[in-house]
């Protein structure tokens, strides 16, 4: 197995390290706060654990690195891991500014390393099955997708509501649809923080006449994740904070009867899955293609072109303030 170090062990990061060590391929981990950095000591004893990269960087022994950093370090610390000669897989955002992560594409495309972005949505079993569906025609013409994303909190200070919680809607979107969007435009509101947005939405065309609306708010009542995506012939339903029949397939639709549109409301029925844990899988994809040289679905031009989308989604938000 593959030797990986996480860069980063605070919230998101602990699940990359028992993720990876669960695997047995978690070869060292970077902390550079001494609370968290001796809580970890504690968690995974037979683990090394530093508080600078050049330690892991320095390694031949180490071949990749997950960066679970904050996202404004994303840039710096991917750009050292791919010039030390290491893979990386860096939490999204990929970087904060697209000049940056072309500039990380550019690199890792010379040294021929792989370069992925936490896009954990892309490796859940429930939108692989989604995607399946569609190409296989059960769903008919794609028509539009809408995405709730919503909780209360957790509120961050460094970034906005939509560049927390919308990145992972916007990869899954473009997957389904299999295309970047053509058109973006956002909205939102400010409430809890000054030009921090605690509320969006975002709309989006794609080829095809497809639209797509993504909702996401740390400031509402209860959670919830909803995916709906509907075709000519049939709707599918991901809803993923519901403790079971997560997916659901709605043979619906309206049909214009001579000229007159009548609706159709089948049964619905329970979709099955595969009960595979995406990070799980997406650590497996990440340690496949080190070894292989493949190009991952989750790559740096995909990350790339959500950070774009993000950016154009942002510019509509600063002009409202």
């Amino acid at each position: 197995m593959r030797n990986i170090a996480v860069i980063g062990g605070g919230r998101w990061g602990m699940n990359h390290i028992r993720t990876l060590d669960g695997m047995g391929a978690l070869a060292a981990v970077v902390e550079t706060y001494p609370a968290q950095a001796e809580k970890i000591r504690g968690l995974f004893p037979h683990v090394p654990v530093y508080s600078d990269p050049t330690d892991v960087l320095k390694n031949p022994n180490i071949v990749g690195v997950t960066v679970a950093t904050p996202a404004e370090t994303h840039f710096e610390v991917a750009k050292a891991a791919l010039l030390a000669g290491k893979g990386a897989m860096v939490e999204k955002p990929i970087t904060l500014l697209s000049r940056h992560a072309e500039e990380l594409i550019a690199i890792a495309r010379e040294r021929k390393l792989t370069l992925m972005v936490g896009h954990l949505l892309l490796f859940h079993p429930a939108v692989r099955k989604i995607k399946a569906l569609i190409e296989e025609g059960e769903l008919g013409t794609l028509q539009y997708i809408y995405s709730n994303r919503l909780n209360l909190g957790t509120v961050r200070k460094e970034e906005n509501i939509l560049w927390s919680f919308a990145p992972h809607d916007i990869a899954v979107i473009s997957y389904l649809t299999g295309a970047d969007p053509i058109t973006v435009d956002a909205k939102g509101g400010v409430f809890l923080q000054p030009k921090i947005h605690d509320v969006t939405v975002t709309h989006l065309t794609y080829p095809h006449n497809v639209v797509a609306y993504i909702h996401v708010s740390w400031l509402h009542p209860f959670k919830e994740q909803r995916l709906v995506v509907i075709g000519s012939k049939s709707m599918v339903v991901f809803e993923d904070t519901r403790p079971e029949n997560k997916l659901m397939l709605y043979p619906k639709g309206i049909d214009l009867v001579n000229g007159n549109p009548v609706p159709r409301d089948g049964k619905m029925t329970v979709v099955e899955y595969d009960n595979d844990q995406p990070l799980a899988a997406e650590m497996r994809e990440f340690i496949r293609c080190i070894e292989t040289g493949d190009t991952p679905v989750n790559d740096g031009t995909n990350g790339l072109r959500v950070l774009e989308v993000l950016e154009q989604a942002q510019t509509h938000l600063t002009g409202q303030q």
